[in-house]
Protein backbone atom coordinates (compact mmCIF):
# COMPACT_ATOMS: atom_id res chain seq x y z
CA UNK A 1 0.00 0.00 0.00
CA UNK A 2 1.29 3.42 -0.97
CA UNK A 3 1.84 5.72 1.98
CA UNK A 4 -0.53 8.64 2.04
CA UNK A 5 2.36 10.99 2.65
CA UNK A 6 4.14 10.12 -0.59
CA UNK A 7 2.05 12.41 -2.82
CA UNK A 8 3.26 15.35 -0.74
CA UNK A 9 6.72 14.99 -2.26
CA UNK A 10 5.74 16.76 -5.45
CA UNK A 11 4.43 19.77 -3.62
CA UNK A 12 7.43 19.90 -1.31
CA UNK A 13 9.67 19.82 -4.33
CA UNK A 14 7.66 22.62 -5.87
CA UNK A 15 7.87 24.78 -2.79
CA UNK A 16 11.62 24.48 -2.61
CA UNK A 17 12.37 24.86 -6.28
CA UNK A 18 9.61 27.06 -7.62
CA UNK A 19 8.60 30.63 -7.12
CA UNK A 20 5.00 31.78 -6.84
CA UNK A 21 3.51 34.07 -9.45
CA UNK A 22 2.00 37.02 -7.55
CA UNK A 23 1.05 40.61 -8.26
CA UNK A 24 3.51 41.85 -5.67
CA UNK A 25 1.18 44.63 -4.51
CA UNK A 26 2.46 46.86 -1.73
CA UNK A 27 0.70 46.83 1.60
CA UNK A 28 -2.39 49.00 1.54
CA UNK A 29 -1.87 52.11 3.65
CA UNK A 30 -5.39 51.66 5.07
CA UNK A 31 -4.55 48.29 6.63
CA UNK A 32 -3.39 47.52 10.16
CA UNK A 33 -1.65 44.16 10.08
CA UNK A 34 -2.37 41.72 12.91
CA UNK A 35 -0.70 38.68 11.35
CA UNK A 36 1.46 38.22 8.26
CA UNK A 37 3.01 34.79 7.98
CA UNK A 38 5.33 35.93 5.15
CA UNK A 39 6.95 38.44 7.48
CA UNK A 40 8.05 35.67 9.86
CA UNK A 41 11.09 33.74 8.70
CA UNK A 42 11.38 31.57 11.80
CA UNK A 43 9.04 28.65 12.37
CA UNK A 44 5.40 29.58 12.75
CA UNK A 45 4.70 26.68 15.13
CA UNK A 46 0.97 26.58 14.51
CA UNK A 47 -1.03 23.65 15.89
CA UNK A 48 -1.56 20.75 13.47
CA UNK A 49 -4.03 17.98 14.28
CA UNK A 50 -3.56 15.14 13.64
CA UNK A 51 0.22 15.52 13.66
CA UNK A 52 0.66 13.82 10.29
CA UNK A 53 -1.71 16.24 8.53
CA UNK A 54 -0.53 19.78 7.83
CA UNK A 55 3.24 20.16 7.60
CA UNK A 56 5.32 23.33 8.01
CA UNK A 57 8.01 23.77 5.35
CA UNK A 58 10.22 26.48 3.87
CA UNK A 59 9.65 28.03 0.47
CA UNK A 60 10.50 31.08 -1.65
CA UNK A 61 8.19 33.94 -2.51
CA UNK A 62 8.12 35.82 -5.82
CA UNK A 63 11.20 37.79 -4.74
CA UNK A 64 13.06 34.61 -3.77
CA UNK A 65 12.74 35.54 -0.13
CA UNK A 66 12.47 32.56 2.24
CA UNK A 67 9.01 32.11 3.70
CA UNK A 68 7.34 29.62 6.04
CA UNK A 69 4.33 27.80 4.61
CA UNK A 70 2.05 24.86 5.41
CA UNK A 71 1.10 22.05 3.07
CA UNK A 72 -1.12 19.00 3.14
CA UNK A 73 -1.77 16.37 0.48
CA UNK A 74 -3.62 13.42 2.03
CA UNK A 75 -5.50 12.51 -1.13
CA UNK A 76 -5.19 8.73 -1.21
CA UNK A 77 -7.60 7.93 1.63
CA UNK A 78 -11.18 9.14 2.13
CA UNK A 79 -12.68 11.05 5.05
CA UNK A 80 -9.75 13.33 5.71
CA UNK A 81 -10.11 15.79 8.61
CA UNK A 82 -6.82 17.64 9.04
CA UNK A 83 -6.84 20.83 11.12
CA UNK A 84 -4.35 23.69 11.31
CA UNK A 85 -4.74 26.46 13.89
CA UNK A 86 -2.85 29.75 14.12
CA UNK A 87 -1.50 31.24 17.30
CA UNK A 88 -3.80 33.60 19.24
CA UNK A 89 -4.35 36.92 17.44
CA UNK A 90 -5.14 40.00 19.51
CA UNK A 91 -7.60 42.14 17.57
CA UNK A 92 -6.83 45.55 19.08
CA UNK A 93 -9.49 48.12 18.17
CA UNK A 94 -10.83 46.14 15.25
CA UNK A 95 -14.46 45.16 14.89
CA UNK A 96 -14.25 43.81 11.36
CA UNK A 97 -11.34 41.51 10.43
CA UNK A 98 -10.03 40.73 6.95
CA UNK A 99 -8.34 37.38 6.28
CA UNK A 100 -6.26 37.15 3.11
CA UNK A 101 -5.17 33.67 2.03
CA UNK A 102 -2.65 32.92 -0.71
CA UNK A 103 -2.43 29.27 -1.69
CA UNK A 104 -1.85 26.78 -4.47
CA UNK A 105 -4.04 23.74 -5.11
CA UNK A 106 -3.36 20.65 -7.23
CA UNK A 107 -5.84 19.66 -9.91
CA UNK A 108 -7.27 16.31 -8.80
CA UNK A 109 -7.52 15.16 -12.43
CA UNK A 110 -3.75 15.40 -12.71
CA UNK A 111 -3.29 12.86 -9.89
CA UNK A 112 -3.74 9.16 -10.74
CA UNK A 113 -5.74 6.86 -8.52
CA UNK A 114 -7.44 9.50 -6.35
CA UNK A 115 -10.91 9.56 -7.85
CA UNK A 116 -13.44 9.98 -5.05
CA UNK A 117 -10.88 10.83 -2.38
CA UNK A 118 -9.23 14.01 -3.77
CA UNK A 119 -10.86 17.36 -3.03
CA UNK A 120 -10.23 20.85 -4.38
CA UNK A 121 -11.52 22.93 -1.47
CA UNK A 122 -10.77 23.54 2.21
CA UNK A 123 -12.67 25.23 5.04
CA UNK A 124 -11.85 28.36 7.05
CA UNK A 125 -12.93 28.77 10.72
CA UNK A 126 -12.40 31.15 13.65
CA UNK A 127 -12.83 31.10 17.42
CA UNK A 128 -13.16 34.23 19.61
CA UNK A 129 -11.52 34.28 23.05
CA UNK A 130 -10.31 36.83 25.58
CA UNK A 131 -6.96 35.09 25.98
CA UNK A 132 -4.95 32.11 24.78
CA UNK A 133 -6.56 28.73 25.41
CA UNK A 134 -3.50 26.51 25.13
CA UNK A 135 -2.61 24.06 22.40
CA UNK A 136 -5.74 21.94 22.53
CA UNK A 137 -8.07 22.12 19.53
CA UNK A 138 -11.80 21.49 19.97
CA UNK A 139 -13.56 21.49 16.62
CA UNK A 140 -17.02 22.26 18.02
CA UNK A 141 -15.82 25.62 19.40
CA UNK A 142 -15.01 26.99 15.96
CA UNK A 143 -17.33 28.99 13.71
CA UNK A 144 -17.14 28.36 10.00
CA UNK A 145 -16.32 31.38 7.86
CA UNK A 146 -16.44 29.83 4.39
CA UNK A 147 -15.42 27.02 2.09
CA UNK A 148 -12.41 28.14 0.06
CA UNK A 149 -12.02 27.02 -3.55
CA UNK A 150 -9.22 27.78 -6.00
CA UNK A 151 -9.79 29.86 -9.09
CA UNK A 152 -6.78 28.15 -10.66
CA UNK A 153 -5.25 24.79 -9.91
CA UNK A 154 -1.99 23.47 -11.25
CA UNK A 155 -0.96 20.25 -12.93
CA UNK A 156 2.14 18.13 -13.28
CA UNK A 157 3.10 20.23 -16.29
CA UNK A 158 3.13 23.43 -14.22
CA UNK A 159 5.31 21.70 -11.70
CA UNK A 160 7.73 20.73 -14.44
CA UNK A 161 8.04 24.37 -15.49
CA UNK A 162 8.78 25.28 -11.86
CA UNK A 163 5.94 27.74 -11.51
CA UNK A 164 2.85 27.62 -9.36
CA UNK A 165 -0.49 29.32 -9.89
CA UNK A 166 -1.17 31.35 -6.78
CA UNK A 167 -4.73 31.96 -5.66
CA UNK A 168 -5.73 34.86 -3.41
CA UNK A 169 -8.96 34.84 -1.42
CA UNK A 170 -10.14 37.39 1.14
CA UNK A 171 -12.82 36.74 3.74
CA UNK A 172 -14.28 39.03 6.41
CA UNK A 173 -15.24 38.13 9.96
CA UNK A 174 -17.04 40.24 12.51
CA UNK A 175 -18.26 42.08 14.33
CA UNK A 176 -15.93 40.74 17.03
CA UNK A 177 -16.58 41.29 20.72
CA UNK A 178 -13.72 39.43 22.48
CA UNK A 179 -10.10 40.52 22.89
CA UNK A 180 -8.79 38.15 20.24
CA UNK A 181 -9.33 35.05 18.12
CA UNK A 182 -7.82 32.00 16.43
CA UNK A 183 -8.04 31.04 12.77
CA UNK A 184 -8.30 27.39 11.76
CA UNK A 185 -8.03 25.62 8.40
CA UNK A 186 -9.72 22.28 7.78
CA UNK A 187 -8.46 20.01 4.99
CA UNK A 188 -10.92 17.36 3.81
CA UNK A 189 -8.64 15.67 1.24
CA UNK A 190 -7.08 18.34 -0.98
CA UNK A 191 -3.51 18.88 -2.13
CA UNK A 192 -2.82 22.39 -0.81
CA UNK A 193 0.11 24.66 -0.08
CA UNK A 194 -0.93 27.52 2.21
CA UNK A 195 1.65 30.07 1.06
CA UNK A 196 0.68 33.03 3.25
CA UNK A 197 -1.93 34.14 5.73
CA UNK A 198 -2.46 37.83 6.36
CA UNK A 199 -4.91 39.11 8.95
CA UNK A 200 -5.68 42.82 9.15
CA UNK A 201 -8.31 45.43 9.78
CA UNK A 202 -8.89 48.75 8.07
CA UNK A 203 -8.83 52.23 9.46
CA UNK A 204 -9.01 55.73 8.14
CA UNK A 205 -5.63 57.25 8.86
CA UNK A 206 -5.37 60.68 10.43
CA UNK A 207 -5.84 63.53 8.01
CA UNK A 208 -6.11 67.32 7.94
CA UNK A 209 -9.12 68.56 6.00
CA UNK A 210 -10.53 72.09 6.01
CA UNK A 211 -8.03 73.07 8.73
CA UNK A 212 -9.34 70.32 11.02
CA UNK A 213 -7.43 67.25 12.18
CA UNK A 214 -9.24 63.94 12.09
CA UNK A 215 -7.58 61.13 14.10
CA UNK A 216 -6.94 57.53 13.10
CA UNK A 217 -10.37 55.90 13.04
CA UNK A 218 -11.15 52.20 12.90
CA UNK A 219 -13.83 51.29 10.39
CA UNK A 220 -17.26 50.20 11.52
CA UNK A 221 -18.48 46.67 12.12
CA UNK A 222 -20.68 46.47 9.02
CA UNK A 223 -19.83 46.72 5.34
CA UNK A 224 -22.07 49.76 4.93
CA UNK A 225 -20.95 51.45 8.15
CA UNK A 226 -20.02 55.12 8.13
CA UNK A 227 -18.32 56.23 11.33
CA UNK A 228 -18.88 59.93 12.01
CA UNK A 229 -15.81 61.68 13.40
CA UNK A 230 -15.54 65.22 14.75
CA UNK A 231 -12.44 67.14 13.73
CA UNK A 232 -10.23 69.31 15.93
CA UNK A 233 -9.13 72.66 14.56
CA UNK A 234 -5.41 73.07 13.88
CA UNK A 235 -3.42 75.60 15.89
CA UNK A 236 -4.64 79.20 15.57
CA UNK A 237 -7.89 78.12 13.90
CA UNK A 238 -11.45 78.02 15.18
CA UNK A 239 -14.68 76.37 14.14
CA UNK A 240 -16.83 78.24 11.68
CA UNK A 241 -20.00 79.41 13.40
CA UNK A 242 -22.62 76.64 13.59
CA UNK A 243 -20.55 74.55 11.19
CA UNK A 244 -18.39 72.14 13.18
CA UNK A 245 -15.98 70.04 11.08
CA UNK A 246 -17.01 66.41 10.64
CA UNK A 247 -16.09 63.55 8.31
CA UNK A 248 -17.17 59.95 7.87
CA UNK A 249 -14.88 56.92 7.83
CA UNK A 250 -16.12 54.29 5.37
CA UNK A 251 -15.82 50.53 5.77
CA UNK A 252 -13.02 50.58 3.18
CA UNK A 253 -10.91 52.99 5.22
CA UNK A 254 -11.67 56.10 3.17
CA UNK A 255 -12.73 59.51 4.47
CA UNK A 256 -16.03 60.62 2.97
CA UNK A 257 -18.65 63.36 3.23
CA UNK A 258 -16.76 66.30 4.78
CA UNK A 259 -19.07 68.65 6.69
CA UNK A 260 -18.17 72.01 8.19
CA UNK A 261 -14.73 73.50 8.55
CA UNK A 262 -12.31 75.50 10.65
CA UNK A 263 -11.08 78.97 9.76
CA UNK A 264 -7.97 80.84 10.81
CA UNK A 265 -8.37 83.15 13.78
CA UNK A 266 -7.97 86.91 13.61
CA UNK A 267 -4.32 87.75 12.96
CA UNK A 268 -3.70 84.49 11.06
CA UNK A 269 -4.22 83.36 7.48
CA UNK A 270 -4.35 79.95 5.85
CA UNK A 271 -1.28 78.49 4.19
CA UNK A 272 -1.75 74.90 3.14
CA UNK A 273 -3.09 72.91 6.08
CA UNK A 274 -1.95 75.42 8.71
CA UNK A 275 -2.67 78.93 9.94
CA UNK A 276 0.27 81.34 9.83
CA UNK A 277 0.49 84.77 11.49
CA UNK A 278 0.09 87.92 9.46
CA UNK A 279 3.45 89.60 8.86
CA UNK A 280 4.60 92.96 10.20
CA UNK A 281 2.67 95.79 8.60
CA UNK A 282 -0.32 93.51 7.96
CA UNK A 283 -3.38 92.51 9.97
CA UNK A 284 -6.53 90.37 9.83
CA UNK A 285 -9.32 91.67 12.02
CA UNK A 286 -11.70 88.72 11.83
CA UNK A 287 -11.65 84.99 11.28
CA UNK A 288 -14.17 85.60 8.50
CA UNK A 289 -11.52 87.42 6.46
CA UNK A 290 -9.61 85.18 4.10
CA UNK A 291 -6.33 87.05 3.83
CA UNK A 292 -4.22 89.51 5.78
CA UNK A 293 -4.45 93.15 4.69
CA UNK A 294 -1.88 95.92 4.72
CA UNK A 295 -2.26 98.43 7.55
CA UNK A 296 -4.54 101.34 6.51
CA UNK A 297 -3.30 104.93 6.27
CA UNK A 298 -1.71 106.51 9.36
CA UNK A 299 -1.43 103.16 11.17
CA UNK A 300 1.26 100.56 11.70
CA UNK A 301 2.25 97.41 13.56
CA UNK A 302 5.66 95.96 14.28
CA UNK A 303 4.63 92.47 15.36
CA UNK A 304 3.31 89.32 13.72
CA UNK A 305 -0.17 87.91 14.20
CA UNK A 306 -1.93 91.28 14.60
CA UNK A 307 -5.70 91.63 14.39
CA UNK A 308 -5.46 95.43 14.06
CA UNK A 309 -2.91 98.17 13.43
CA UNK A 310 -2.01 100.92 15.90
CA UNK A 311 -2.48 104.57 15.00
CA UNK A 312 0.45 106.90 14.47
CA UNK A 313 1.02 109.73 16.95
CA UNK A 314 -1.67 112.39 16.59
CA UNK A 315 -4.06 110.00 14.86
CA UNK A 316 -6.85 108.00 16.43
CA UNK A 317 -9.50 105.41 15.75
CA UNK A 318 -13.01 105.84 17.14
CA UNK A 319 -14.61 102.95 19.00
CA UNK A 320 -17.09 102.55 16.17
CA UNK A 321 -14.37 102.50 13.50
CA UNK A 322 -13.53 99.05 12.13
CA UNK A 323 -9.84 98.14 11.97
CA UNK A 324 -9.97 98.40 8.19
CA UNK A 325 -10.42 102.19 8.11
CA UNK A 326 -7.57 104.69 8.25
CA UNK A 327 -6.68 106.40 11.49
CA UNK A 328 -7.87 110.00 11.63
CA UNK A 329 -7.33 113.16 13.67
CA UNK A 330 -9.48 116.02 15.00
CA UNK A 331 -10.39 118.76 12.54
CA UNK A 332 -8.88 122.21 12.45
CA UNK A 333 -10.82 125.26 13.65
CA UNK A 334 -13.87 126.55 11.75
CA UNK A 335 -13.17 129.41 9.32
CA UNK A 336 -14.71 132.81 8.52
CA UNK A 337 -16.71 133.19 11.72
CA UNK A 338 -19.41 135.90 11.36
CA UNK A 339 -21.78 137.23 13.96
CA UNK A 340 -24.83 139.46 14.03
CA UNK A 341 -26.37 141.05 17.13
CA UNK A 342 -30.02 141.86 17.58
CA UNK A 343 -30.29 143.22 21.09
CA UNK A 344 -30.07 140.04 23.28
CA UNK A 345 -29.84 137.58 20.39
CA UNK A 346 -26.64 136.70 18.59
CA UNK A 347 -26.38 134.82 15.31
CA UNK A 348 -23.15 133.05 14.39
CA UNK A 349 -22.17 131.71 10.98
CA UNK A 350 -18.95 130.13 9.76
CA UNK A 351 -17.42 127.93 7.08
CA UNK A 352 -16.12 124.37 7.55
CA UNK A 353 -12.55 123.77 8.72
CA UNK A 354 -9.79 123.53 6.16
CA UNK A 355 -8.82 120.09 7.53
CA UNK A 356 -11.56 117.65 8.50
CA UNK A 357 -9.01 115.22 9.93
CA UNK A 358 -9.85 112.65 7.28
CA UNK A 359 -13.39 112.07 8.56
CA UNK A 360 -16.87 112.83 7.28
CA UNK A 361 -18.60 113.02 10.68
CA UNK A 362 -17.66 116.64 11.45
CA UNK A 363 -20.11 118.52 13.67
CA UNK A 364 -19.88 121.75 15.62
CA UNK A 365 -20.40 122.84 19.19
CA UNK A 366 -20.68 126.32 20.67
CA UNK A 367 -19.41 127.38 24.10
CA UNK A 368 -20.86 130.56 25.61
CA UNK A 369 -19.13 132.54 28.37
CA UNK A 370 -20.23 135.80 30.01
CA UNK A 371 -17.31 138.10 30.78
CA UNK A 372 -16.68 141.15 32.99
CA UNK A 373 -14.98 144.32 31.71
CA UNK A 374 -12.02 144.73 34.05
CA UNK A 375 -10.21 142.50 34.71
CA UNK A 376 -11.44 140.10 32.03
CA UNK A 377 -13.04 137.15 33.81
CA UNK A 378 -15.49 134.79 32.14
CA UNK A 379 -17.93 132.26 33.51
CA UNK A 380 -20.12 129.74 31.63
CA UNK A 381 -23.46 131.08 30.46
CA UNK A 382 -26.37 129.96 32.59
CA UNK A 383 -29.12 127.49 31.72
CA UNK A 384 -31.45 130.30 30.66
CA UNK A 385 -29.51 130.82 27.43
CA UNK A 386 -31.05 128.98 24.48
CA UNK A 387 -29.43 127.72 21.27
CA UNK A 388 -31.17 127.19 17.97
CA UNK A 389 -31.06 124.60 16.51
CA UNK A 390 -28.71 123.22 19.22
CA UNK A 391 -25.57 123.96 21.19
CA UNK A 392 -23.67 120.85 20.07
CA UNK A 393 -23.92 118.21 17.36
CA UNK A 394 -24.55 120.94 14.81
CA UNK A 395 -24.41 119.76 11.23
CA UNK A 396 -25.09 123.15 9.64
CA UNK A 397 -22.66 126.04 9.99
CA UNK A 398 -24.86 128.48 11.87
CA UNK A 399 -26.51 128.92 15.26
CA UNK A 400 -28.68 131.49 17.03
CA UNK A 401 -28.09 132.22 20.73
CA UNK A 402 -31.13 133.67 22.50
CA UNK A 403 -32.08 135.18 25.86
CA UNK A 404 -28.72 136.76 26.55
CA UNK A 405 -28.45 139.53 29.14
CA UNK A 406 -28.64 143.08 27.81
CA UNK A 407 -25.50 145.22 27.86
CA UNK A 408 -23.32 142.26 28.84
CA UNK A 409 -20.04 140.99 27.45
CA UNK A 410 -19.96 137.50 25.94
CA UNK A 411 -17.35 135.24 24.35
CA UNK A 412 -18.49 132.53 21.95
CA UNK A 413 -16.20 129.68 20.91
CA UNK A 414 -17.09 127.57 17.87
CA UNK A 415 -15.26 124.26 17.69
CA UNK A 416 -15.34 121.67 14.92
CA UNK A 417 -15.36 118.11 16.28
CA UNK A 418 -15.37 114.64 14.77
CA UNK A 419 -15.41 111.06 15.97
CA UNK A 420 -11.90 111.20 17.41
CA UNK A 421 -11.87 114.69 18.94
CA UNK A 422 -12.54 113.36 22.44
CA UNK A 423 -9.60 110.98 22.09
CA UNK A 424 -7.09 113.68 21.26
CA UNK A 425 -4.62 114.82 23.90
CA UNK A 426 -3.69 118.01 22.04
CA UNK A 427 -4.99 121.54 22.68
CA UNK A 428 -8.45 122.36 21.31
CA UNK A 429 -8.73 124.28 18.06
CA UNK A 430 -11.60 126.74 17.80
CA UNK A 431 -12.66 130.13 16.47
CA UNK A 432 -13.97 132.67 19.01
CA UNK A 433 -15.59 136.09 19.11
CA UNK A 434 -16.26 138.51 22.00
CA UNK A 435 -19.26 140.86 21.78
CA UNK A 436 -21.39 143.14 23.88
CA UNK A 437 -25.14 142.78 23.64
CA UNK A 438 -27.27 145.71 22.64
CA UNK A 439 -25.31 146.34 19.44
CA UNK A 440 -26.67 145.24 16.07
CA UNK A 441 -24.02 144.78 13.40
CA UNK A 442 -22.52 141.98 11.34
CA UNK A 443 -18.78 141.52 11.48
CA UNK A 444 -16.15 139.02 10.28
CA UNK A 445 -13.86 137.29 12.77
CA UNK A 446 -10.10 137.73 12.38
CA UNK A 447 -7.45 136.03 14.47
CA UNK A 448 -3.73 135.49 14.77
CA UNK A 449 -3.33 139.08 13.63
CA UNK A 450 -0.16 140.57 12.20
CA UNK A 451 0.12 143.66 10.06
CA UNK A 452 -3.55 144.53 10.61
CA UNK A 453 -5.07 147.24 8.44
CA UNK A 454 -7.94 149.46 9.40
CA UNK A 455 -11.54 148.27 9.12
CA UNK A 456 -13.37 148.39 5.84
CA UNK A 457 -17.11 148.16 5.31
CA UNK A 458 -18.57 145.80 2.73
CA UNK A 459 -22.23 144.72 2.83
CA UNK A 460 -22.40 145.63 6.52
CA UNK A 461 -19.48 143.39 7.36
CA UNK A 462 -16.17 144.37 8.89
CA UNK A 463 -13.05 142.46 7.95
CA UNK A 464 -9.28 142.40 8.42
CA UNK A 465 -6.48 141.43 6.06
CA UNK A 466 -3.67 139.52 7.80
CA UNK A 467 -0.94 136.90 7.37
CA UNK A 468 -0.51 133.56 9.14
CA UNK A 469 1.78 133.83 12.17
CA UNK A 470 3.22 131.39 14.73
CA UNK A 471 1.51 131.55 18.15
CA UNK A 472 2.80 130.70 21.65
CA UNK A 473 0.99 128.26 23.96
CA UNK A 474 -1.98 129.82 25.69
CA UNK A 475 -1.57 133.13 23.79
CA UNK A 476 -4.82 135.08 23.40
CA UNK A 477 -4.94 137.72 20.70
CA UNK A 478 -7.60 140.41 20.62
CA UNK A 479 -8.21 143.37 18.36
CA UNK A 480 -10.73 146.07 18.90
CA UNK A 481 -12.09 147.50 15.69
CA UNK A 482 -13.03 150.95 16.96
CA UNK A 483 -16.69 150.12 17.62
CA UNK A 484 -17.75 150.36 21.28
CA UNK A 485 -18.35 146.96 22.95
CA UNK A 486 -16.99 144.87 20.05
CA UNK A 487 -13.82 142.79 19.99
CA UNK A 488 -12.60 139.81 17.95
CA UNK A 489 -10.64 136.97 19.59
CA UNK A 490 -9.11 133.74 18.25
CA UNK A 491 -7.53 130.91 20.21
CA UNK A 492 -5.29 128.63 18.16
CA UNK A 493 -3.11 125.60 18.62
CA UNK A 494 0.47 126.41 19.68
CA UNK A 495 3.17 126.66 17.02
CA UNK A 496 0.70 126.42 14.16
CA UNK A 497 0.30 128.71 11.19
CA UNK A 498 -3.36 129.57 10.95
CA UNK A 499 -5.22 131.78 8.53
CA UNK A 500 -8.72 132.85 9.53
CA UNK A 501 -10.98 134.83 7.22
Amino acid sequence: MLSTSVPCLWITLGLHLCCYIDSGEAQNAKEVILLDSKAQQTELEWISYPPNGWEEISGLDENYTPIRTYQVCQVMEPNQNNWLRTNWIEKGDAQRIFVELKFTLRDCNSLPGVVGTCKETFNLYYQETDSEVGRSLRENQYVKIDTIAADESFTQGDLGERKMKLNTEVRIIGPLSRRGFYLAFQDVGACIALVSVKVYYKKCWSIIENLATFPDTVTGSEFSSLVEVEGVCVNDAEEEADNSPKMHCSAEGEWLVPIGKCICKAGFHQKGDACEPCGRGFYKSSSQDLQCSRCPAHSFNDREGSWRCDCEDGYYRALSDPPSVACTRPPSAPQDLLYKINQTTVGLEWTPPADTGGRSDVTYRVICRRCSWEPEECVPCGPNVEYSPAQSGLVDTYVAILDLLAHANYTFEVEAVNGVSDLSRTQRLFAAVSIATGQAAARRLAGGLSGVSGPSVTHHEYGCQHQAVPLITGLLLSQRLGIPGLSLITSLKPLMHVKVG
